[in-house]
Formats: C-alpha cells, sequence, structure tokens
C-alpha cells in the first residue's frame, strides 16, 4: 500500500471527529492524496468511501458537502463499483438542489464520472438525476458548471435505451449554439448518441431543426467538436435519401470538401470519407449534388496521392458514384480521372476493395456500351488498357476469392474478346 494511502487512511478519525474544522481538513488532505492513489491504482479503504457519503448529508456544511464529493468524483473516476457499492448516487442527486453553486458543480461531477461508465449509467438515471440536471442547464451560466453538466448529460445520452428526444431537446437546443468549444463538444456528443438509438429519434432530431445548426458547426475549427458532429451527420445520411437531402439542402457537401483541405488527423478524414460515400450511393440528384460541390476532383485527388488508408475511401466514394450515376455524370467521373486509381487499387490485398474496383469499373464499361453508336468501340476501354487496368484485371482471375474471379471472369468476357487472350489469360481451373 501506497504511503498516500496510508496516510489517508490514517485520517479517517479526522472524518468522524465533532469539530467540523477539523472534518474539513481532513477531508481536504485526504481527497488530494486520493488523486494521487488512484491514479496510481493503489487499493482503497471502503470506508473512507462511507463517511465521504455519510458528510454528504450535512446540509448546513456545504464545504464539506463539497469536499466529500469532490473525493467521490476523484474515487468514481477510477473505482466506480466502489461509489455504487455504497449507493452515493441518490445523495449525490439531492445536492443538485444546494444553494451552493460550488456544491452541485461537485455532485454533477462526480455523477457524471459514475455515468461516463456504461455498466453504471442506468444506475445514474434511475437515481432520477435528468430533471435536476437538465434544469441546471436551463438556468445556470457559469461556464465551469456548464462544461461539467454538459459531459454528465452526454455520458446519460450513451447507451441504450437513452433519455428522450424530447426531454433533452431544450436543453440540447440552447447549447448547441455555446461558443464554447467544451460545451459545445458535449452537446454534439450527446446528439450523436441519441442518434445512435434509432431512426425515430434522427427524425426527431430533424423535425426539431437541428441539422442545419449541425451543418453550420461543421465549420468550427477544433476536431474534438467535428468528430461527434461528423458522426451524428454520417448517421443521418446512412439512413435514407430523403434524410440525405435534407443535409444537402442545407448546404454540407462545400463544408464537407473543404475538410479534406485542412490539416486534421486522420479520423476527421475518415469520418468525412463515410459521410461523402453514405450520400454518392443516393439518387443520380444527390451525386449532382456532390458534382457541382467539386468535390469529384479532390477524390479523385486523393485516390491517387493520398496515405493508402485514404486513398482505399476514396476509391470506395468514386465507385459508389458509378453505382447509381447516369451516363453524362460517368462521364464527368471518367474525365476527372477516376480510371486510374480504380485500377491501381486492383492489386492491394483488401478483398473488399478488388470489389468495389471492379465494380466501379464495370459500370463505367456498362456507361460506355449504352453510349456508343452501333459498331462503334466502348470508349472506355483504351482508357481502362492504358491504365494497366486489364491486365490486372486477368490476374485477380486467380484470386483466392471467387466473387473476385467471378467478377474479373465476366468483365473479360463481356468487354474483351476471348480470342484475344493468351495462354495466362485463359480461366483457369477452380
Amino acid at each position: 500500500m501506497s504511503h498516500e494511502v496510508s496516510e489517508a487512511m490514517s485520517l479517517l478519525d479526522g472524518l468522524s471527529s465533532e469539530d467540523h474544522s477539523i472534518q474539513l481538513e481532513s477531508a481536504t488532505k485526504i481527497t488530494r492524496l486520493l488523486s494521487d492513489a488512484m491514479q496510481g491504482n493503489s487499493p482503497l479503504n471502503t470506508e473512507v468511501v462511507a463517511r465521504f457519503v455519510y458528510l454528504l448529508r450535512n446540509d448546513k456544511r456545504p464545504l464539506l458537502q463539497c469536499e466529500a464529493a469532490r473525493g467521490l468524483t476523484i474515487i468514481a473516476a477510477y473505482k466506480p463499483d466502489v461509489v455504487v457499492d455504497h449507493d452515493a448516487g441518490p445523495i449525490l442527486v439531492t445536492l443538485l438542489a444546494s444553494s451552493r453553486d460550488y456544491v452541485r458543480e461537485q455532485a454533477i461531477w462526480a455523477l457524471g464520472n459514475l455515468a461516463y461508465y456504461p455498466i453504471h449509467r442506468d444506475y445514474v438515471l434511475g437515481c432520477e438525476v435528468l430533471k435536476p440536471l437538465l434544469s441546471q442547464l436551463y438556468t445556470d451560466t457559469n461556464l465551469s458548471m456548464l462544461r461539467i453538466a454538459t459531459r454528465t448529460l452526454s455520458n446519460l445520452c450513451h447507451g441504450m435505451p437513452p433519455p428522450t428526444f424530447d426531454e433533452v431537446k431544450p436543453a440540447l437546443e440552447i447549447h448547441l449554439n455555446s461558443s464554447d468549444e467544451e460545451v459545445l463538444s458535449n452537446v454534439c456528443l450527446a446528439i450523436a448518441h441519441l442518434c445512435d438509438g434509432s431512426e425515430d429519434v434522427i427524425q426527431s432530431v430533424i423535425e426539431a431543426g437541428f441539422v442545419p445548426k449541425l451543418v453550420e458547426v461543421l465549420r468550427h475549427p477544433s476536431p474534438v467538436v467535428l468528430a461527434p458532429v461528423l458522426h451524428t451527420i454520417g448517421t443521418i445520411v446512412a439512413v435514407n435519401n430523403h434524410q440525405s437531402q435534407i443535409v444537402i439542402n442545407c448546404g454540407a457537401l462545400p463544408i464537407l470538401a473543404n475538410l479534406f483541405t485542412r490539416d486534421y488527423e486522420k479520423d476527421i478524414k475518415i469520418n468525412t470519407f463515410w459521410t461523402i460515400i453514405r450520400i454518392t450511393v443516393g439518387f443520380k440528384e444527390q451525386l449532382q449534388s456532390v458534382i457541382d460541390a467539386n468535390l469529384i476532383p479532390t477524390l479523385v485527388n486523393l485516390a491517387q496521392h493520398a496515405e493508402f488508408d485514404m486513398k482505399k475511401l476514396a476509391v470506395w466514394s468514386i465507385s459508389y458514384a458509378t453505382s447509381g450515376g447516369s451516363h453524362d455524370q460517368i462521364k464527368y467521373l471518367v474525365e476527372q480521372g477516376c480510371v486510374k486509381p480504380l485500377c491501381d487499387l486492383l492489386v492491394c490485398s483488401y478483398v473488399m476493395i478488388n470489389s468495389v474496383c471492379l465494380d466501379g469499373l464495370e459500370n463505367i464499361l456498362k456507361a460506355g456500351e449504352a453510349e456508343k453508336n452501333t459498331g462503334d468501340v466502348n470508349c472506355y476501354l483504351q482508357l481502362i488498357d492504358a491504365a494497366e487496368g486489364v491486365e490486372k484485371i486477368e490476374n485477380l482471375q486467380k484470386h483466392e476469392s471467387d466473387e473476385i474471379y467471378e467478377k474479373a471472369l465476366r468483365i473479360l468476357e463481356t468487354y474483351w474478346d476471348e480470342e484475344e487472350d493468351d495462354e495466362e489469360t485463359q480461366q483457369p481451373p477452380r
């Protein structure tokens, strides 16, 4: 046992003193020692928790209540089971009615730390915390309180079932306009958690008019804010084309395109890709919106020059765009140079990417067949040949995946004459 924890245990008698000043001094010292002890994963005497919980009840000593809540906040961050075992939740919730803002803030912090753990989130909700917590968010203007309260609300929204959207909507609506990065990030994360719950919640978010504001928040420079907003937007557009169109109508595409030009971590750009992928698989009208936002040249450039993880997603976006595109739209994609990156990634080791590239090339070839006049040659055959695509498709006939083999064979038999194949490109035995 560490020296710090031993010293904390020796102060337990001070917590039981009849002298309130000694109680407060002991609580303060224990709290300071616990911060280091918990991070070091040291053993914890549960009597410390029991006495802190007891001190929470002393309404006449708010400083002592606050210090006891602070100790429980630290313990809840590292050993939440102990705090729950002593049923500290209901008493902490009663402190949200304290006349002292520092007591309310510390109690909310402790509850938020407990709710961070999925196994304890339902326990905290069961302590009927939501109504008094939301009351703080409606009335309090203290920034420190708002940061802690929105973080706690976000933790409470993470899990199944979440609080109902109607319960939390007013508080989210107020603070979705916050100028503080931490508050805004917490609110966006809460909305993201709620949208993970069901399509009904997503529809409620849309009907509440949140989408225009969420799209506007995509302009925020902080990745801490962008990450949950991108997650939410990506979840919305994944539901159906109608909801994708709502996001598009709010002007999301030019903002998404701009995200690729900023110096963000890979996670932000990956989430941006997935949002665009979900849009490009929609109607021709939605693909046209992607084209009008000048996203295709950006996607082609990334497919050719970005690091491999980004190339994969860019090619995926391009292939999906060919799946529902009109002949004119596919022609535009080809003019922007999409054939070469689709051919280049035929040699990668990921079966899914091989499949996606073959699908994209086949869609392009189908469009070329439909556009050619009688007796003409499919104008896209030469482009694929020039990009060394034919040889790579031929090699995929030897792929261990039956799906890849069959796709490659179908493309070759449909668009290239079998008699021109040499022995190496003959159908191998299966």
